[in-house]
């Protein structure tokens, strides 16, 4: 880390060397183009990283957010500079090539944040997220880095409504397809789904992949208390906004780095606070890519371990009853962070954005009203331990992650059905002719393979909404929506273009899922394997070109997180 200049402030540790001196002059003539006045230069420079894009309705708004975070900046007393990076939208890319570059966004996002910061000396920076990716992305950042930062989530999406009162949500549209090809609803009843099912700006609206990540940094201590449960468009969202602006200017006050709260304790605070919230299996991945950045030691077995004694206790979506915006009508994440501190599952000494431990920032909070049942009690818990199980076994001799509700059962015994990539397997399961007692498998997805890992919505909610949900299972080296819900099992590894077990897979193979043991086997006689093994050949890679050439050139499996940057 760079230090300070002799006779700089502190608080100015990086914008001092960019602007301080008359060898700076014409760095100070540019910047008073884009706003600077002589008081400017003498303030901390903070920057506000903005994934405003008209590309989504999760972050169609970031734009105004961006702006009340500015606006805190400069109230106490620094000099805020907004920049952009990138956003891709999942839910519309879904079932396409373009879903290869949802993951690989990641770590555009990281590379560009990071980029800008470093470039241009900023002191510190708010980070603001509201997609899957921009989350994971902007902590990377944040970790690298290792400057004053605060994370804000963009907020969650209102509900649609169906004319039958029913809450409508971006999952209902994908399982309202397979619904249709199951002749359970007709061209009206479908168009009123995608008509109704998002009314506005916000991201996805159950505990999906956003609204879970937004959690899991909360509990990191990575961004202020409840910023991972407001809606999107709300006043206590903007005033989040100004608050991360002012808390940063605190934080360099005081002198309080990522690194100081990016610790192993923080990351089992995450895993904790996403298993009890019902959280996607893609918090497995990204909690690995950010510990590996933030040099934290994070392994699957750390979810095995947390995953016993922590149990799911909110009845959120896409498993559950509720979306996100009913959380947040009854006190949102914070009051179940007071649960799980009081019954000892969370660490209260570790250090936050607010420059005080957990504990403080939870000493205060409200418990939930008592006549709701959003949030259950420990005593009458959804799941009495984790739903994200990792599973080894003949089929995942290095992990895998599987989702399970307990709704599914624990046990799934199948014939194989094989798929070599997912625009094969949709159009099957939408003809019938994926059977009761199948074992879906769509390989060729992972890191490499796909390259991009996809995640199976198209594909899983199609099977929901043929009502085939505890009939059929589906297993992948690709990766699921946090909106996927069944007997799904993703992240196998290795993965099939390695030429892990998947790939050896065959039609009719009996295929074993086992969630009490832990274990994904394929039962199939070793010498046979061998022999397959022996014939099987690597295919070549998809692109020899751009980003997704370079991304399967440099990723690693999704076991480590399916980062980019470990180079030994």
């Amino acid at each position: 880390m760079a230090k300070a200049k002799p006779g700089k402030s502190s608080d100015r540790e990086f914008s001092a060397q960019v602007v301080d001196g008359v060898d700076r002059t014409p760095s100070r003539a540019m910047l008073r183009a884009v706003g600077f006045g002589d008081a400017d230069f003498k303030k901390p420079a903070i920057g506000v990283a903005s994934t405003w894009s008209m590309v989504t309705p999760c972050n169609m708004h970031i734009n105004v957010l961006a702006n009340e975070t500015e606006k805190g900046v400069n109230a106490a007393g620094g000099k805020a500079i907004q920049f952009n990076t990138i956003t891709v939208s999942d839910g519309i890319s879904m079932g396409t090539e373009g879903m290869k570059y949802s993951l690989v966004s990641r770590e555009v996002i990281a590379d560009s944040i990071e980029t800008v910061v470093g470039a241009q000396g900023f002191d510190g920076f708010v980070a603001i997220g509201g997609c899957d990716k921009n989350m994971p992305g902007c902590m990377m950042a944040i970790a690298r880095l290792n400057r004053p930062a605060v994370f804000v989530y963009g907020g969650t999406i209102m509900p649609g409504k169906h004319s039958d009162g029913r809450d409508l949500d971006i999952v209902s549209v994908f399982e309202g397809v397979g619904a249709y090809a199951n002749h359970k609803l007709d061209d009206k009843g479908l168009k009123e789904i995608e008509e109704k099912a998002i009314p506005g700006a916000g991201s996805c609206g159950g505990m999906y992949t956003a609204n879970t990540m937004a959690s899991a940094i909360e509990a990191l201590g990575m961004s202020l208390p409840n910023s991972s449960a407001q809606n999107a468009i709300s006043t206590e969202k903007k005033d989040d906004c100004r608050r991360a602006g002012e808390a940063v200017l605190q934080m360099l006050k005081s002198g309080i780095r990522p690194s100081d709260i990016l610790t192993k304790k923080a990351f089992e605070n995450a895993i904790t606070v996403v298993i009890a919230l019902g959280g996607s299996t893609n918090a497995v991945l990204h909690l690995l890519a950010i510990a590996h950045t933030a040099g934290v030691k994070l392994t699957l077995d750390d979810f095995t371990r947390l995953g016993k004694k922590v149990p799911v206790l909110a009845d959120l979506k896409p498993s559950g009853k509720y979306a996100m915006s009913r959380l947040v009508e009854i006190g949102g994440t914070v009051p179940l962070m007071k649960m799980l501190l009081d019954k000892g599952l969370l660490h209260g000494d570790v250090m936050t954005v607010t420059g005080k431990t957990m504990a403080e920032n939870l000493k205060a909070a409200n418990p939930y009203p008592a006549n709701q049942d959003i949030v259950h009690s420990f005593d009458n818990p959804i799941k009495k331990d984790s739903h994200l199980v990792v599973c080894y076994g003949s089929l995942a001799p290095k992990g895998s992650v599987a989702k399970i509700s307990g709704k599914e059962g624990l046990y799934f015994k199948g014939k194989a059905k094989v798929f070599d990539r997912e625009e094969d397997c949709l159009p099957a399961i939408l003809a019938g002719k994926i059977k009761k007692g199948d074992v879906i498998v769509i390989r060729y997805e992972g890191p490499k393979g796909g390259p991009g890992m996809r995640e199976m919505l198209s594909p899983t909610s199609a099977v929901m909404g043929k009502g085939l949900g505890k009939d059929v299972a589906l297993i992948t080296d690709g990766r699921f929506s946090g909106g996927t819900h069944g007997f799904v099992v993703g992240h196998i590894t290795p993965e099939a273009f390695d030429g892990g077990p998947i790939a050896l897979i065959k039609n009719g193979d009996q295929i074993e899922i086992d969630a009490k043991k832990n274990q994904v086997n394929l039962l199939v006689d070793k010498k046979e394997l061998a022999k397959r093994a022996k014939t099987w050949k690597q295919p070549k890679p998809r692109y020899n070109r751009g980003v997704l050439a370079k991304y399967y050139r440099h990723v690693t499996s999704a076991s480590e997180g399916a980062v980019t940057d470990k180079f030994s």
